[in-house]
Parts: C-alpha cells; structure tokens; sequence
C-alpha cells in the first residue's frame, strides 16, 4: 500500500509538471511586439526562473555581486544530466558560455537567447547531446535598468533599452583585465568555475553601412595561436559563414571602419585582454563576438542572432572532441624560456578577399556643417573584392621566466590572480634570489580619462641582475600553471593591458624624498670630490647638453639620483622575474 502511495505521488507530480509547462507562456516580450521591444531585467529573470520551473534540462542560479546590488544570474541548459557539478560536465560534454547584455543598449542577444533556451527546452530544435549551455541573460544589471529610448543614436530598435554604462557608468567591456567592477569580478568566477570550450558575447555595431545584418568578431588567430588559433581561422570561422549560409543568412567579418566606406579595405578588430574575447584567450577558449549591424530593423537582428547561436551549438557538437584536444594541446604550446609575443600589429603583407556586399558612398558637402560628410545610397548595393588585414605579427615579445615573486604588500594585483585562480605559493621564510629586476626607463600617459584610469603606452624597461630577499609571506608565482598567459599579458610592464599600464603601481612614479638645494649644493659638491668618476661625467653633460648646462636645478636633481641618498623605489618595477 506504502509502495501504491509513493507511486501515486510521482506520476502526479510528473502530471502537475507537464500540466505547468503547457499552461505557462513562454512567448517573449520581443515575440508578443512582433519584434519591436526587449524584455526588461525583471521580464528576463522571471522568464528564465519559469522555464526552470517548467523544464528539467533549465536551472537558473544567482551568482555573485554587480555594481547595481543586484545579483548575477547564469542559465544553465542540460539535457542530459541531473547535476550542473561543471567539473564531471566536462568530462564528456563540451561547454559554451553565452554572454548578454554587456551593453545593454545592444539586447539583441538577450531576446535572441531567452528564445533559444524555449525551442531547445521544447525540442523544437535539434537538441546537442555533449554540449551544455551556459548563459548570463543581463551581464550588465545596472545598464539594464537605466532604460531609454534615446542613447542609442545610430540604432533601428528596440522601443526601449539599457544604457551602456553599468552603474557606476563603466564600459564593462574594457574591464576585463583590470576588473574594477564587481560585475568583472563575478564574471572571471563564473568563468573559471565553467572553464568553457567556446564563449560567445553578443553585441550590436557602429560604424559604416552595407548589406549585411549579422558580422562576427573572432578572437584574433594569431594571438590565440598554435594548432587552435588556426582551427578557429580555417575551420571554425568558415564552418559558420556555411552553416548560416544553408539557412539563407549572410554574413561577413566586423567592418572596422569609421566615417569611411568600407570598399577600400579594412582590418580586423584587435581584442587585447581589456575586452572579453581577449580575456578569455589568455585561458585557451575559442572566443567570438556577435555584431548585428545597427540600422537593420530589430526583429532581424534578433532571428540572425538567434541563428547564428544555433549553428555555433552544431559546430562545437560535431567538433567537441577536436575542440577539446586542441585546448589540451594549448595548454603546452609555452613553456619556461619560450619567447611569447606581448604586442601586435597588422601584418600587410597579408589579406584575406572577401566578396563584401555594401552600399555606395561618397562625401558630400554638408547642409548642417558646411563639412565634407559620408552619405550612403541604399539604392546602389553592390558586390566587390575588398581586402580585408586579418593577420597580425609580434611587435614585442619577452622570454618566458620559470617564476614571478611578488611583495606582499602588492595585494590589490594578489586579489585579481587568486580571482584568476593563479597558484601562489608563500614563503615561510626570509629567502634571497637572484632575480631579473624592470626599472621604468621611459613611458607616456593618456591626457585624457578612460575608463577611470590615465593609460600608460610605451613603456621601457631597463633590466638587471640583482639579489634580493624576499620576506615570510612573499609570494613565489611559477609560471608552469594554467594561469601563464594571464600572467605575463598582466606581470610584464610593456604588454599593452598589463596591471602597469592600468596604473596599479603608480605609486613607483611619484619621488617619494627629495632634497632642500641650499643643503644638496653642499653635499654634493663633497659627492663630486669623493667620486672623480662622476666629476667628469657632470662635466661632459654640462659641455654637451645646453639645456641642462643653463638649469641649475636640472643639475642638482642629476647628482642627487647618482648619490646614495636617491631612494630606490622610485620607478623602480616591484615584480621580480626569476629565470
């Protein structure tokens, strides 16, 4: 009878189940206006948090913080699993990790998304079975909020939308690497707790006109480089363009171009690791951006984005095995001594031919300004060979050291390698290495604010030998880790994105003591009688260097950085390679 009971029990609770999932609507606020509106942040969460009720495949869980006090999200679609325990997932299943809303202006990948989870939930598309799908509905909560219907200017739709800026008004998309906010902060947990194969960042473009509705931004393949950098440029990339083709969608690489015409060629977007694609390649995930172009009505955006998701998921299940063995076999590609290229630039000796369907445009004076301005004519489309700089080559590069040391004091860049999950080990005693040691020999600043920080570019360095001990609770960073891109695209000064740049050690810039001249004079004139050395060398700059000859103070801060009272901290670099 007890046995009755319990059986009873669960086929009315199946019964009640199925019962929901055929009651509830699961037609989307973009579906309901016939394609001319976006669900809004409460609309998605809700959304998603009834499909889970509905659909076993579906779960939604909270994730950690956002600058707005709202919590994270992610949406997780297994069909074949009970458990969304990542680390047995990824055992058989490959991953793919769906990003929305980073500008939520650009909600074309919310809608889209919210719709493909439905049709795979409901079978109405073919449903992968080693592919688990990994979604952040809003990335952006605070953005999300901030609704309107103006901010984006050159945009066709929706009504309604975010705003760019996250709440406390940064471009999460340039946070990456230096994660001030907490939404970056909780992305790279979610990121390394998922460690997805394939990651996907949905987006909306600016620049010039043509035909196209849907463009893809792929990590760079050199930068991404070995046997993975070129199965995503010769077997990845094409794969899509065919499979959206069969379903009568074209598409062509991101137009990066500004207020010119696109025909006389273009390069390809560099996503250095400020932005998410160029993040995620420091940990050997084939990374791609979605572009829909801006002035294509909104509805078709969403579908092209919905399509071009869907053909993604066939791609990763019909080369999941390959895909996994490329990223395993990356993971060796450098190693302690290999020289790694930290700076790039456009290769022109080489092009890519793309037959680009665009629209004829020409300057023409305007009536507003009286300037030349771009005019495009939508009556004159046309198909031509346009050149297109897809290849890049190193322009600076530094040789791989079996380990960082970093002082302890150093704790907001500590902070963000534990986040990366960077193995460190501390001293549990005062030890002396001889280390390869930076000094900042030159380097300019931004004039202008971005992103809450002044940038430094162009660096130089002057390295030496020197020994140094490290104090108990110092950190010794081995580069033989998972984490080894990461840290030399943040650890050495002069790659583009790093922590210096990014002015975490701004503090080595600024001469912390100084000298009074009516003292220094003094002193440094017994300097120059106990040193003839440097007597001549003072002499030399004086005869040959006119400027200096004439500034008084010029000479004496020359001789007081050559005496033993000049601090060594200034400028001087405080992460210590070991080789």
């Amino acid at each position: 009878m007890k046995k009755l009971v319990i059986l009873l029990l669960i086929l009315t609770s199946c019964s009640e189940k199925s019962t929901k999932s055929e009651q509830k609507d699961f037609i989307t606020v973009f579906e309901k206006s016939e394609g001319t509106e976006t669900a809004t942040y409460e609309e998605t969460i809700q959304y998603y948090k009834d499909l889970a009720d509905s659909y076993s495949a579906i779960s939604i869980r909270e994730y950690g913080e956002t600058d707005a006090g709202e919590p994270l999200h992610i949406v997780i679609y297994n069909p074949n699993e009970s458990h969304n325990d990542f680390d047995l997932l990824r055992e058989k299943n490959r991953i793919i990790l769906i990003n929305n809303g980073i500008h939520p202006g650009e909600s074309d990948g919310i809608d889209a998304t919210m719709m493909l989870y439905r049709d795979l939930a409901e079978g109405k598309i073919d449903t992968p079975k080693q592919t688990v799908l990994v979604t952040i509905p809003i990335y952006n909560v605070g953005g999300s909020l901030n609704r309107n219907s103006g901010t984006r200017t050159n945009q066709n739709g929706p009504k309604e939308y975010g705003f760019r800026g996250n709440a406390r008004n940064y471009d999460l998309n340039r946070d990456f690497i230096k994660c001030d906010t907490k939404n970056a902060k909780t992305f790279a947990e979610i990121f390394h707790v998922v460690q997805p194969d394939v990651f996907i960042d949905n987006h909306v473009s600016n620049g010039a006109d043509y035909q196209y509705t849907l463009t893809h931004l792929f990590t760079q393949h050199n930068k991404l480089g070995g046997r993975l950098g070129a199965y995503l440029q010769l077997e990845m990339m094409p794969k899509l363009e065919q499979k959206l083709a069969d379903e009568d969608w074209d598409i062509t690489p991101y137009v990066n171009v500004f207020n010119r015409t696109p025909e006389s060629g273009f390069s390809q977007f560099f996503d250095s690791p400020r932005y998410s694609t160029g993040y995620t390649t420091l940990f050997n995930t084939l990374g791609m951006m979605v572009e829909t172009h801006m002035l294509k009505l909104y509805k078709q955006r969403v579908e092209g984005t919905y399509q071009l998701m869907k053909s993604m998921i066939k791609i990763t299940e019909e080369d999941g095995i390959k895909i996994a063995e490329l990223r395993e076999a990356q993971q060796s590609k450098w190693k302690v001594g290999d020289i790694y290229p930290i700076a790039w630039t456009v290769d022109t000796t080489k092009s890519t031919t793309l037959k680009f369907k665009g629209y004829e445009g020409e300057m023409i004076p305007s009536e507003l300004t009286g300037a030349q301005r771009l005019k495009y004519d939508r009556s004159k489309p046309f198909v031509k060979d346009v050149a297109y700089q897809n290849f890049f080559m190193p322009t600076d590069s530094v040789t791989i050291p079996r380990a960082y040391i970093i002082p302890q004091g150093w704790h907001n860049v500590l902070d963000l390698l534990k986040l990366n999950k960077v193995e460190l080990t501390p001293f549990k005693r005062d030890t002396t290495f001889t280390v390869e040691s930076y000094r900042i020999d030159d380097y300019k600043s931004r004039t202008s604010p971005y992103e809450g920080h002044y940038l430094h570019y162009n660096v130089k360095v002057k390295t030496s030998k020197e020994d140094i001990t490290f104090r108990q609770g110092d950190y010794l960073v081995k580069t033989d880790q998972k984490a080894l891109r990461y840290l030399i695209e943040t650890l050495e000064p002069t790659a583009p994105d790093s922590f210096f740049n990014w002015n975490f050690f701004d503090t080595i810039l600024q001469q912390k003591e100084g000298f009074s001249p009516y003292v220094w004079e003094d002193k440094a004139k017994q300097v120059l009688r106990e040193n003839p050395r440097l007597q001549i060398e003072y002499n030399v700059k004086k005869s040959y260097n006119k400027d200096f000859a004439k500034n008084w103070y010029a000479q004496l801060d020359w001789l007081h950085k050559k005496s033993k009272h000049y601090e060594k901290a200034h400028l001087q670099y405080p992460i210590y390679r070991l080789n």
